[in-house]
């Protein structure tokens, strides 16, 4: 059982010094407050949860930096998305392990400890199933697995093309399911989930556009107990396309028609009226922002300052991995707000930490979306860890919440020092123990995909 002690430590009781924490099977199975470090004991200056990152496409990381160049005409998610489109029908079930491995690597050098994989790269390149069905969400787990990411994998379906059932695009051919062939889809990936390990597994129906709405009323009976998380209200035109077609927002159609509650997690929510913000704050259901995509995309603003009033759950992802960070994330997000609101330190209350408040929102609402219990420093709860380099200069003089202030708004992924996902050290000075082999099979895919 490996003990860390920690000078300093966020508990759910707030900082407290000379914290030892006691790891057991990935759990953490004892919070000592006040407690002198002892023999043995791994030594560390400030500790804290480590966040869970709740929605990524995995292989689009092999994209980043290859789609900013501008078009002939106006460039948009739109025609973004047919990049995209065409980029996915070259990857190699081989490909797709080796990106996403690198992915992940990066995800934990910054300070996240498990993601949400929102997976719906499924089928051969000519859009036939592989021998097995589930090879794609294998690589994916067998990625997560080698770098030791915690995964709650989110089997995606997607039949439609958009809104009213249209038939699905030819290059879209790689997503497209069945109920039928979905189903099987999905009991294929829960017998490949390894649940004693913190593995974890839901439902994804895309979009309202991908899936119609009697197919989302048998989708949902196939999350069982595990969570269901959608894309909604991403841009304006998806709005207008749903009024059209459903007579009603996305957000707002969702609301009222799907029971949307605690076990759901709706994907960017860009754009939602006041009274779909509301309601969607009271419904329990957790806003997966993605505010460094969002912003790459052309998205729009997530109205966070009116849903935060109205205590609304939410928790970031990185979503097309376009870059990787907790910081660069929950920086980009409350700098949106502040934009928006011509005001600073928007989403705090009255004499709070920014960098605290979005932390604290983050830690609930990842491991909700996740249904993964982690986000704290507290007996029974994953040994999902983080801690920080107590040396970096920017530090100087700085404590407690200032801490975490530095790390969001100033000092970003290099200061995050070691880092635990469900009790297993995988980074350590900053760096993922396997990241020079990870690199060189990513190096390798990358020139053979170009």
């Amino acid at each position: 059982m490996p003990v860390l002690h920690a000078t300093k430590a966020l508990t759910p009781e707030g900082w407290k010094s000379d914290v030892r924490v006691t790891i057991e099977k990935g759990d953490i199975a004892a919070v000592e407050i006040g407690a002198a470090a002892q023999g043995g004991d791994e030594r560390h200056a400030i500790m804290a949860p480590a966040p869970a990152n709740l929605h990524s496409h995995a292989f689009q990381r092999a994209m980043a930096g290859l789609v900013e160049v501008r078009g002939k005409d106006a460039d948009t998610f739109w025609t973004w998305r047919e990049t995209m489109y065409r980029f996915a029908l070259r990857m190699s079930p081989e490909d797709v392990e080796a990106v996403a491995a690198q992915l992940y690597v990066e995800m934990l050098e910054a300070g996240f400890a498990a993601v949400g994989e929102f997976h719906y790269l499924h089928h051969a390149p000519d859009g036939s199933p592989y021998a097995e069905p589930a090879e794609m969400a294998t690589r994916i787990l067998s990625a997560a697995r080698r770098v030791g990411i915690g995964m709650t994998l989110l089997p995606v379906f997607y039949a439609h093309s958009t809104f009213g059932g249209a038939p699905p695009r030819p290059e879209q051919r790689r997503f497209i399911n069945t109920l039928d062939s979905f189903s099987r889809l999905v009991d294929d990936c829960r017998a490949l989930i390894k649940a004693d390990e913190g593995e974890m597994i839901g439902i994804a129906p895309h979009s309202l556009r991908a899936a119609t709405p009697s197919e989302l009323g048998e989708l949902i009976s196939l999350a069982r107990d595990g969570p269901v998380h959608i894309h909604a209200a991403e841009q304006i035109k998806e709005v207008d396309d749903s009024v059209a077609s459903l007579g009603a927002r996305p957000v707002r159609w969702l609301l009222d028609h799907a029971g949307v509650d605690e076990n759901w997690c709706l994907i960017h929510a860009t754009h939602m009226d006041e009274g779909e913000t509301g309601d969607l704050a009271r419904s329990g259901a957790v806003a997966g922002l993605c505010p460094v995509t969002e912003a790459n995309l052309g998205d729009g603003i997530f109205n966070g300052a009116e849903y935060a009033r109205a205590k609304g759950r939410f928790g970031v992802g990185t979503d097309s991995n376009v870059s990787i960070g907790v910081a660069m994330e929950l920086r980009q997000l409350e700098y949106a707000q502040r934009l928006r609101e011509r005001a600073r330190n928007v989403l705090s209350s009255a004499e709070a930490s920014s960098g605290r408040t979005l932390l604290d929102a983050v830690w609930l609402g990842g491991a909700q979306a996740l249904r993964r219990n982690s986000g704290k420093l507290a007996p029974g709860a994953l040994a999902d860890i983080l801690t920080f380099d107590a040396d970096h200069p920017t530090l100087t003089g700085k404590v407690d919440d200032q801490v975490l202030d530095a790390w969001i708004f100033s000092i970003g992924n290099s200061l995050v020092d070691c880092v635990w996902s469900g009790g297993l050290k995988v980074v350590i000075g900053g760096r993922h123990v396997f990241r020079d082999e990870i690199a060189e099979r990513f190096k390798k895919t990358m020139n053979e995909l170009r």
